[in-house]
């Protein structure tokens, strides 16, 4: 080998190289999220919304409380709340595929828990399937089964976990 073909070769190998990094990252580029600033479900339509400067960016598919009408009003009724919210931390190691944590219950929410003497409840999170059941979640995602939180897919909840920032504002509506 001469001097001269060392060089090409070295030369096409870092284009190789280049190729090869940018078809790596390609799908993490084309398929990057603008930073989400509103998570909206609504809960009639069974959807989750992401969305950005008042659009649409992605629609998940969602199952929530086992009895999803109405306000959530007390520990144990297996309603997802509805309101005004904020996604306060995110839980890498929960009982569920990932989660993050809705503010639920706000200062309204636990005065009308007070007056009513029930106790409001708590750990509304979103989040994909119970650990161990992934799989399952074909059949799963086809009614509610939550104890009032709103879940996903494992695959939409990577999803929404990589575009959500601690932080993000939720609105809940029927």
């Amino acid at each position: 080998m001469v001097v001269g073909d060392s060089h090409i070769l070295l030369r096409q190998l870092k284009v190789v190289f280049s190729v090869f990094l940018g078809l790596l990252f390609l799908p993490a580029i084309v398929f990057a999220f603008p930073r989400i600033d509103l998570v909206r479900v609504k809960k009639s339509e069974a959807k989750l919304y992401l969305m950005k400067s008042g659009k649409i960016v992605r629609v998940y598919h969602v199952v929530l409380g086992a009895h999803p009408k109405g306000h959530k009003q007390k520990k144990g009724d297996e309603r997802t709340p509805e309101g005004w919210y904020v996604l306060d931390y995110k839980n890498a190691h929960s009982a569920f595929y990932k989660s993050i944590h809705i503010s639920y219950p706000n200062r309204a929410d636990r005065e009308r828990a007070r007056k009513a003497h029930v106790n409001p409840g708590g750990a509304i999170m979103i989040h994909g399937q119970k650990n161990g059941w992934g799989w399952a979640s074909f059949i799963a995602q086809h009614f509610n089964w939550t104890d009032g939180c709103i879940a996903v897919t494992n695959k939409d909840m990577d999803e929404i976990w990589n575009a959500v920032k601690v932080g993000t504002p939720i609105e809940i509506k029927p």
